[in-house]
């Protein structure tokens, strides 16, 4: 057993650290913008805050979603050495990426009345549009970018990503500073650099897995295949949207419905300050669950039920870990977080006040993303769909909503539900991977493999 446990851990650190390493640049990438964009003022930092933790993370959580369809796919797929079927998927996700990214777009362009509608001020609501139009490119680098990392990572390539992130941070930053303080372009030109910024890391790794001998046999040129059951193909991504991005989404309401309490600004300021350390600490876990997908879903692939079994449990039990003694850190440190973010006294004592709820949800959130990322190396998508649907939005925000307001715990009352929603799917995901018959999985992936195995035909057919 420890043998095992040592050859996993080989295998599931070159997957994590970089994956960790990339969703923590990413975060980075968008805070940089933001913090451009404060230096223009309270109106022009409350505009970007607005674009990137509403209007963008609908759009991140969503596209970020659907790609995990190839996650499954392309894991198995390797797993089973069908190589050539990984680049086929990579094309047919990034087509129907690209057909969603369509109305996205409309709705960034409409987001001006669309903010109105949701109560924000005419003020905020012009500037955080304006700021929204620079994004709409973005749009389709998503589209693009997901199916990419998604192709990489279940072949067990995801530093190159990391370093390619790495280099667009750095141009990012000097565009930024080049665009809105040399140029004076504003907040179209910060929202701009970002989307340019996007497509410099998807044109990064494409030409990668171009040039690259270790994608020689997954990357065989663009195809006919990639149209091919489109609607069968998005009935594993919309599942796959459905499942994340309603996780990505969840918290965002919590800082919604804070908004509404008696006091909100030291309501919104306290939360602000956790979420922010949360979000921190949950990229750790986002970096296991994509070495959970990518492991689980290649023993699959390769007929192995044990060593896939094995690997779930393992990862699992490596990220709780690790968020654990995160958990521990932060509570030791509880009175003194707030003052990396502001000076006020009362914003920091609200701070520690929450503090045993924060810690509680990044203990949850050491699980939680990791099984999640069992549930796409086994194309459970549609499963966990309904989970979260019911655990968050039907257990969890009622919950919240009826100790926050009903009952007069404020933000702990609007949190501490939440946390039952959480604690609610972790369990029932916990329970149902206990229960797996991973002989079975094995035989479901074949199937699904089987299903979409198509006879690539290329674009440009050679001439006799």
């Amino acid at each position: 057993m420890a043998s095992a446990a040592a050859l996993e851990l080989r295998l599931l650190t070159p997957l994590a650290a970089p994956a960790v390493v990339v969703y923590m640049l990413i975060i980075v990438m968008s805070s940089t913008t933001q913090i451009v964009c404060g230096q223009l003022g309270n109106v022009q930092l409350a505009a970007a805050s607005l674009g990137n933790n509403g209007i963008q993370v609908f759009a991140y959580g969503l596209m970020l979603g659907m790609g995990s369809a190839v996650e499954t796919l392309c894991g198995q797929a390797y797993g089973a050495e069908k190589y050539e079927m990984l680049g086929v998927y990579l094309q047919r996700s990034t087509v129907l990426l690209m057909a969603t990214g369509v109305p996205l777009a409309v709705m960034y362009a409409f987001s001006e009345p669309i903010l109105l509608l949701l109560g924000q001020s005419p003020e905020i609501a012009g500037a955080a549009a304006e700021f929204a139009y620079g994004l709409i490119p973005q749009i389709f680098a998503y589209a693009a970018n997901f199916p990419i990392q998604k192709f990489l990572q279940a072949q067990s390539i995801v530093a190159p990503s990391a370093y390619i992130l790495a280099a667009s941070f750095a141009l990012h930053v000097a565009l930024s500073w080049l665009s809105v303080y040399v140029l004076g372009l504003g907040l179209l030109g910060a929202s701009l650099t970002l989307s340019l910024t996007w497509w410099v890391l998807v044109l990064g790794q494409f030409a990668y897995i171009v040039w690259s001998p270790r994608c020689r046999a997954t990357w065989a040129g663009f195809t006919w295949a990639a149209f091919a059951d489109l609607p069968g193909f998005a009935g594993l991504s919309s599942a796959s949207a459905v499942m994340l991005a309603l996780e990505v989404w969840y918290f965002q309401v919590l800082i919604l419905l804070a908004g509404m309490l008696p006091d909100p600004q030291v309501a919104l300021d306290s939360l602000t300050v956790c979420t922010s350390i949360q979000s921190w600490v949950f990229m750790i876990s986002v970096g296991f669950n994509a070495a959970a997908s990518v492991r689980v879903g290649n023993e699959l692939g390769a007929g192995n039920p044990r060593s896939a079994a094995f690997s779930a449990w393992m990862v699992t039990a490596l990220s709780a870990f690790v968020s654990a003694i995160a958990g521990l850190v932060t509570f030791l440190l509880r009175d003194k977080l707030s003052y990396i973010f502001t000076s006020g006294e009362v914003v920091s004592r609200a701070v520690a006040d929450l503090c045993p709820l924060l810690v509680g949800t990044i203990v949850l959130c050491g699980i939680q993303p990791v099984l999640s990322g069992v549930a796409v190396g086994c194309g459970w998508q549609a499963t966990v769909a309904y989970i979260n649907i019911g655990c968050y939005y039907l257990i969890g925000v009622p919950l919240g909503v009826l100790l926050g307001f009903k009952f007069d715990f404020g933000v702990k009352g609007l949190w501490g539900g939440m946390i039952g929603g959480t604690l609610m799917q972790t369990l029932i995901l916990i329970w149902i991977t206990f229960r797996t018959d991973w002989n079975r999985e094995v035989e479901e992936a074949r199937k699904r493999l089987d299903k979409w195995d198509d006879t690539r035909q290329p674009l440009l057919a050679n001439k006799e």
